[in-house]
Formats: structure tokens, sequence, C-alpha cells
């Protein structure tokens, strides 16, 4: 079997409490299906992240409510990467995966609470790295998780890691010492429309709920960060902030996922949508940037929230995108032409995307 995307779905708030409404899923070109995948993984199997390793795109990452597991199949089989003894059950559910482009064997792993994993060795290893909640995380009606990490493409001693709902952190010593960057973020919310409350009693709520994180190698300065409230870019490696207000661009300005191409460092793509739970989302590409931005779906109808984009590791032709409740859209072609590949009966919570 041949898998050309995977998807990953976990429970969510709002979604009946049914297994066969997650797990991981390949889709098969060939048969112009999906497959469920569960050859060696957990039982009653929730997947929030997805990655592929560039240099073997048949080495796949997939994070579990019982932590990472790896493919070196293409996903035909698969084995679990331990995390350390007596880490806690909370602490085993993972929701991002980070491979160090300066090094793949590098993989940064983000649980549940403020838990980041470290292995340098392609996670037959791991440490803990020692983060606390900055000023500004919240409680919610769900833990706080690490939902994405990413670390600089010129320089592995520069990790970013951002917190939902928390804001975000960041490393300059390679995972030593850490920082808030969240006095601006915050400052922010002293501006009406950027005021969000509905899962706690603080309207600093909405600037702290990140989603997601983007770098480029060829602008090695510059941090994007997607959250509720829309795009947000630093041009001092997340030290400041300011808005950039894609709703100039978009109707939609929920952020979900924003994504650098890994084939143009200029190129770069975001999920937008109208809310957490919703009846509508967008993709939208640029390439200079993120200095203008156009939608790039087209003739496909997104009827729920857009929650991640993905870019094939090895072509920059194929790119597909996840909506909530279970609809996959993609291209094979850079945009010319769009298909919709629904995921089998009743699956929905959709978290990961991944495209080889």
């Amino acid at each position: 079997m041949t898998y050309s995307v995977f998807v990953g779905a976990g429970q969510w708030v709002g979604v009946v409490d049914d297994a066969r409404a997650q797990g991981l899923f390949g889709f098969d070109p060939d048969l112009g299906e999906w497959q469920a995948i569960s050859n060696g993984l957990p039982h009653d199997l929730e997947v929030r992240y997805i990655a592929v390793r560039p240099d073997r795109p048949r080495t796949v990452y997939a994070g579990t409510q019982a932590g990472p597991y790896c493919s070196d199949d293409g996903g035909e089989s698969w084995r679990a990467l331990p995390l350390p003894a007596g880490t806690s059950d909370e602490e085993s559910v993972v929701w991002s995966i980070c491979l160090d482009p300066n090094n793949p064997d590098t993989i940064y792993v983000g649980t549940q609470g403020t838990a980041v994993f470290r292995s340098y060795n392609g996670g037959a290893d791991w440490q803990r790295l020692a983060i606390e909640a900055p000023d500004g995380a919240l409680k919610a009606n769900f833990p706080m998780r690490v939902i994405r990490i990413a670390v600089a493409n010129d320089n592995a001693d520069h990790i970013l890691v951002a917190f939902e709902i928390g804001g975000l952190v960041r490393s300059l010593d390679g995972g030593q010492t850490w920082e808030t960057c969240n006095k601006d973020l915050l400052e922010m919310t002293g501006q009406t429309h950027l005021r969000s409350a509905i899962v706690s009693d603080n309207e600093i709520e909405g600037m702290m709920d990140s989603h997601a994180l983007a770098l480029s190698p060829g602008h090695p300065d510059t941090v994007w960060l997607a959250n509720r409230m829309g795009l947000f870019r630093s041009d001092d490696q997340g030290a400041h902030w300011h808005e950039f207000g894609i709703g100039r661009f978009s109707p939609l300005t929920y952020a979900r996922d924003i994504i650098v191409s890994d084939h143009q460092t200029d190129r770069m793509y975001a999920a937008l949508s109208v809310a957490a739970t919703s009846d509508e989302g967008s993709l939208y590409r640029s390439d200079d940037f993120g200095a203008t931005w156009s939608r790039f779906d087209h003739g496909v109808s997104i009827e729920s929230t857009l929650m991640t984009v993905a870019e094939s590791v090895t072509t920059p032709d194929r790119v597909y995108c996840a909506a909530r409740r279970g609809q996959v859209f993609g291209t094979e072609d850079g945009g010319k032409n769009w298909k919709t590949h629904q995921l089998p009966q009743g699956v929905q919570g959709v978290y990961a995307l991944a495209c080889t």
C-alpha cells in the first residue's frame, strides 16, 4: 500500500464520544480511497499531529494519546517511541511534533500542559525540557497544550513553543532557558477587536489562543503566528509582535494554521475560518512572504472549520487541507484543479495532515 496523504482525527469538545470518529487514515491514490491505519498503533487511536521526514519520505511520525509513534515503511507498520519513564498519562498526549530542519534526527514532541521532549537520535531516547507556563496562560474547559514547536532554519538553538491557550515562549540557547513572547500580544488586548472570551472569563483569551507558527529559511528573523484573532508577525525572532491584518484580504480571519513552503521560501499557506466550530473555511496562499494573500482553493465547498494545511515534502504541486468535520481537499497540479476526499463515515475532529 502506498499513501500520499495522511490525516489524523482525535476527540474534541463538541464531538460525540465515539471511537469511529477518530484515528489515522492514509489516502491510497491508486485506489482513490482512504484506508484506516492501525498496525502497531494504540487502541482507540487519537492522532493530533503527523510529520513526514523530508529526506526520507517513508519515515512518518504520528502524535497519539499514548505518545509518539514512527513508521519506517510509509505507514504500513508502526512502533512506539516511548517517552521517559515516569511521564504521566496527561503528558503522553501528543499535540505537536517538530523535526529540526538543521538535523531531522533531532525531534521535538509537545504534549498536554507545557511538556516538551527532545530526542537527538530519531526518538530512541528523550529528554524533557523544563518550560513553565508564561504570563497570560489561562485555565479553560480543556487542558492547555503545546500546540506547535518551531526551530529556526539557521540556528538550532532558537526554539519557539506555542501553547493553546497560553501564548508562546522562546529559547535562544537550545532549550536551557526560556522567556515569554507574550508582552506585545497581551498589550494588544487593549484593542476592542482583539478581545475574546469563550472558554474562560478573561478577554485576553483570544490572543493567548495560539494555533500555529511559521518560520522561513529566507527570512531568519521573522516569525508568523496564527491564533484565534488572526495572523501576527514578529521581525525579531518573537520578541515583539504586530497585527498583520489578514482581514484586508480575507473575510474569514480565524487563523488555525500557517505554513511556509519547503520548496519556495517566500510561499506561504494559511487556513482561515469563522471560528473553532463553524460551517465555512478557506485556504489562502501568499507568494511574497505574506505581504499579500489570495484564495487558493476553488471549485470545492469547505463546510466546516479549516483546521490544517500541508504541502508535499517531495513536490510543491501537491497541497492538501482538511476541515474539522472530515472533509479533505487537495490539488495535485499546483492549484489548477481540486478534489474533495471525504474521510470515512463518521470521522471528524480532524487535527493532523501530512503529504509525502
